[in-house]
């Protein structure tokens, strides 16, 4: 059974652009009142202006500022969080700081979305969190990531348990093309997306759109919680 989105409110935390704004617009798209909130409200406004999106400021690593939002919005029926902040390199190379922002961001902070929205949150509502292929796919490099991911699969099935019949899931994309590969350089990335093109099942790099997808998805199926949504290609089924 599927629920509708049609003047459901969903509440969007990350960015403006890439996967975050795809999202805002899949669910704008199926008839849902939208917030974004973010660390950097000015950048939403801009990003958001001319459409019927509502903005609010949210910090994940802070949980006074979730509480403040949850209290300034009084209830919502969907949170998607797709906050992160990466903390890549090799074991050698990693800051401890960095990785503590990792887990708070991305893991920390959508427990604490879960404290002060289910409360408020009807009994058919939902959250969505995001973990990612480096779960499943170990790569020099990507330790810090893995771990924070997979963390996020833990929190996703014990809070599906905890806050029933509230549900919970998550979305765990492979290579999506968005501005996260920029610092490879045009040619860096597009070698690397070439090459992984070459190997996945899917042949082709993931899309932002083929995420918000998921995301619809996983808000709107009544009978699914505590699932992590492999939207990856088939990448972790191949040696890349």
């Amino acid at each position: 059974m599927s629920a509708s989105l049609q003047d459901r409110t969903v509440l969007v935390v990350g960015r403006g652009s890439g996967i975050a704004r795809a999202v805002v617009d899949a669910a704008l798209a199926e008839g849902a009142r939208v917030v974004a909130a973010g660390r950097t409200p000015g950048d939403l406004e801009d990003a958001y202006q001319g459409t019927d999106v509502t903005v609010r400021r949210v910090d994940l690593t802070d949980e006074a500022s979730i509480a403040a939002l949850a209290e300034d919005l009084g209830g919502v029926d969907h949170v998607v969080s797709t906050a992160s902040a990466r903390a890549r390199g090799k074991v050698s190379e990693l800051d401890p700081e960095a990785i503590v922002l990792s887990f708070r961001t991305k893991v920390v902070g959508p427990i604490m979305l879960a404290k002060h929205f289910a409360p408020r949150m009807p009994a058919d509502g939902s959250f969505v969190l995001f973990s990612g292929v480096a779960a499943l796919e170990p790569d020099p490099g990507f330790l810090a990531v893995a771990a924070t991911n997979g963390s996020v699969n833990t929190v996703t099935r014990s809070l599906a348990v905890e806050l029933a019949p509230i549900r919970v899931n998550a979305v765990s994309p492979g290579t999506i093309d968005t501005g996260a590969w920029d610092g490879l350089g045009d040619e860096g990335k597009s070698e690397f997306f070439a090459r992984l093109s070459a190997s996945n099942p899917a042949r082709r790099i993931g899309t932002p759109r083929d995420v918000a997808q998921a995301v619809v998805f996983a808000m709107t199926n009544t009978f699914m919680t505590g699932v992590s949504l492999a939207v990856d290609g088939g990448q972790p089924l191949v040696s890349t």
